[in-house]
């Protein structure tokens, strides 16, 4: 495995952290998530958000797979203590717990840095580690989605901000961190020395709209997110074929691409037509252009305009559904969609690693965990003898 042998304590709930260190155990890495003695909330997220029971948490699951959970009550000093020690002995600490109760708890960076100096430290937090709000909750849709713009961005010039998905600035700033974590990990190498990793929602959000953020710097304006029919080129746009499927078009470079979408579409003579020969006028005639184009695209069903596309090397991208994205013969092919082991002797479907290796397989080789069932097994490699153990358990500092 590619990361076997690394040591990984994560101590984090909800889903950037958690998702962070799912990575680094899908790569191969031992990780030991500890939980509460209810366990981490995002278990119960169907419960906490809406009041649905279901059976499982699948996205809880995509994030927790292949780690060994160990149940420690913090609030107990036993608890606290041997938290420490299982961090202490790691390579790598991940989490998204607050500042105030990392520093009430013994578990700040300035602490450990002293107690294991080769530490490598990974505090994911919504607003970085410095600044009036540092403290302030920030969960994606506050500090990724809406104070990055990004909620503003999507919108229509003028229209209400628009919602996010759930966990899709989390997992963002999860990739920054684990590059981050990775680049620490590099550094120790030469070094000898561990050092914080600070990952924020807020600074990933608008890395993310860095192209509109670099605009607004340097420019003090950005483009908006208009209607299709006041779209700035038709060879970027979407479209609705015939049977009600959907197409984008990838024509970035408009006068390049603006013939070939004439010629796939049967209509040559619209590449002479005064109104539209070039992008400017384009621009200027937008609803009229679109107009002509949709009324088109109407004509024939999605497969049609497919190969006559492909005919002219126009490039274009299917606009999939959550169902067709769980069947598109692509995605299958790039290992977006893996086997999990349930646990049970079978398997479960679920979403891959982002990144595949040409010599490393990094398909999750184990079930999500239970809440507390590596506990005995991970304090008996840490040396607690059989009787202590039990001892910990008489006081419910483990289950």
């Amino acid at each position: 495995m590619l990361l076997q042998g690394l040591r990984v304590v994560e101590m984090g709930f909800w889903v950037a952290a958690p998702a962070a260190a799912g990575l680094l155990a899908d790569w191969g890495a031992d990780v030991v998530k500890i939980e509460p003695p209810r366990g981490d909330p995002m278990r119960h997220f169907y419960r906490a958000v809406a009041g649905i029971e279901l059976p499982s948490c699948p996205p809880f699951d995509l994030d927790n797979r292949g780690k060994r959970s160990v149940v420690l009550d913090l609030a107990k000093p036993e608890g606290r203590e041997l938290a420490l020690e299982l961090v202490c002995g790691a390579d790598v600490f991940v989490t998204n717990y607050r500042h105030d109760a990392l520093e009430r708890l013994g578990f700040d960076w300035g602490t450990l840095s002293k107690r294991a100096p080769r530490l490598v430290y990974a505090h994911m937090t919504g607003y970085g580690q410095e600044g009036p709000d540092r403290d302030r909750a920030g969960y994606d849709i506050g500090a990724f989605w809406a104070r990055a713009g990004i909620a503003v961005l999507l919108a229509q010039a003028g229209g209400e901000p628009i919602g996010s998905r759930a966990g899709f600035g989390d997992h963002i700033t999860a990739s920054h961190g684990l590059a981050g974590i990775l680049a620490a990990l590099y550094a120790r190498e030469k070094s000898g020395k561990g050092q914080l990793v600070d990952a924020c929602l807020l600074r990933s959000g608008i890395y993310t709209v860095g192209f509109d953020i670099a605009q607004q710097l340097a420019f003090g304006l950005v483009s908006p997110a208009g209607k299709r029919q006041e779209s700035l080129s038709p060879t970027v746009s979407n479209f609705e074929a015939g049977d009600g499927k959907w197409i984008w078009l990838l024509g970035v470079e408009a006068d390049r691409h603006w013939p070939r979408l004439c010629e796939g579409l049967d209509r040559a003579e619209l590449k002479e037509d005064p109104r539209f020969v070039t992008a400017t006028a384009r621009r200027e005639n937008a609803a009229e252009m679109m107009r002509i184009l949709d009324a088109q695209f109407a004509t024939r069903p999605l497969a049609e305009w497919l190969e006559r596309f492909d005919a002219v090397d126009l490039w274009w991208a299917p606009v999939n559904t959550p169902q067709d994205v769980t069947t598109d013969p692509q995605v299958l092919a790039t290992g977006a969609i893996v086997d999990v082991p349930d646990g049970a002797g079978g398997t479960q479907k679920s979403v891959g690693s982002p990144v595949r290796f040409s010599s490393a397989d990094v398909a999750p080789r184990a079930p999500v965990p239970k809440v507390g069932e590596h506990t005995e097994e991970v304090l008996a490699e840490l040396g607690v003898a059989a009787g202590r153990i039990a001892a910990l358990r008489e006081l419910r500092v483990i289950p």
